[in-house]
């Protein structure tokens, strides 16, 4: 048996395909592209566009393999509302498809696949379990849906099928809508925030997740969906005040009615000069909790690392590569005690 991981060079394909090829896995990275990993010392890597079946249908799946599908485009870079479901859709959705009947012709039976939190919507009920009602906002979270609603048909058929909705997903190598906010504290520079900050806002580490998708295989698969969030989650307004008190910015945290915010991104979005992506800003005052104890219960999972530390070490990775110089990898590395 080998574990094929389709986007296992990317966010979290690359510290996935590391803990495997620790324990002494079979790897085959499956993607696009090819960094410079040390996990490659003992990982195979064959180049797959997940949009061409062609393309995947090359991959060497054998019956009896862990597939993984870690490939997806995310809500960054930033697209105006016209492009974007020709910007999701074809790696998103179809690219599953292309993988899944991939699997289907090897017998392949056994797949781990990550969606996102995105798929609820509006928050209705708090925390968010994995039975939440389903009321995606934008072109992302619906083509993430659909492939949850492929995997569905799919498990009819006889596969296993784990599917994981991750919160914001945070770690080493991927700022995305994070540099906005630490170039306005280091410009020392006022930080709005939508609503007055006192709801929490949720992360999820790098780390976690590839921990995850590793528990689903030794659990053998379970046809079931997790939600991945980190525990405890702080209110806005704290999280963003430890950060600026880190960083020695003079930046103060600037309360907004969150109505009028939203109609202004709205407003903006319609005139094609997006600030942020409707499925954030729309629910950025919301109690958007995930609650992750299912994942504990099934999979013996528990997250490790804490909002506050993800964010500052975010941060210093951001100075590190404004400074020149190479992040403090134990910024990352170290889970909460």
């Amino acid at each position: 048996m080998k574990h094929v991981i389709f986007g296992g060079d990317g966010f979290v394909g690359r510290h996935l395909a590391q803990k495997l090829v620790t324990e002494g896995e079979e790897v085959l990275v499956a993607d696009i592209a090819r960094s410079e990993l040390p996990h490659y010392a003992r990982a195979a890597h064959m180049s797959v566009d997940v949009t061409d079946p062609a393309s995947v249908a090359r991959v060497p799946i054998a019956a009896d393999d862990m597939v993984y599908n870690l490939s997806a485009k995310m809500l960054s870079p930033l697209q105006v509302r016209a492009k974007r479901h020709d910007f999701f859709f074809p790696v998103n959705y179809h690219g599953t498809v292309h993988i899944i009947e991939a699997m289907d012709r090897a017998g392949a039976a056994n797949l781990v696949h990550f969606t996102t939190d995105m798929i609820y919507g509006h928050t209705v009920t708090t925390p968010m379990t994995e039975d939440h009602p389903v009321a995606p906002l934008g072109e992302y979270g619906l083509s993430k849906w659909k492939t949850e609603e492929l995997a569905h048909e799919w498990r009819a058929r006889g596969m296993n099928i784990s599917l994981f909705r991750p919160r914001l997903i945070i770690g080493p190598g991927r700022l995305g809508i994070l540099e906005k906010l630490f170039k306005l504290i280091d410009a020392n520079l006022p930080v709005p925030m939508i609503g007055s900050g006192k709801n929490p806002y949720q992360f999820i580490s790098v780390f976690d997740c590839a921990e995850a998708a590793r528990l689903a295989w030794k659990a053998g698969v379970p046809n079931e969906a997790y939600n991945l969030g980190s525990l405890n989650p702080p209110p806005v307004r704290k999280l963003l005040g430890d950060l600026v008190k880190h960083a020695g910015s003079k930046s103060l945290l600037v309360p907004t009615p969150g109505w009028a915010v939203k109609k202004t991104l709205d407003l903006l979005d319609a005139l094609n000069r997006p600030l942020m992506d409707p499925e954030q800003y729309l629910i950025a005052d919301e109690e958007c909790v995930l609650d992750v104890s299912k994942g504990k219960r099934q999979l013996g999972w528990v997250p490790q690392y804490r909002d506050e530390d993800m964010l500052i070490a975010a941060y210093s990775e951001y100075r590190a590569s404004k400074e020149g110089r190479s992040a403090p990898a134990a910024a990352f590395a170290h889970p909460a005690e």
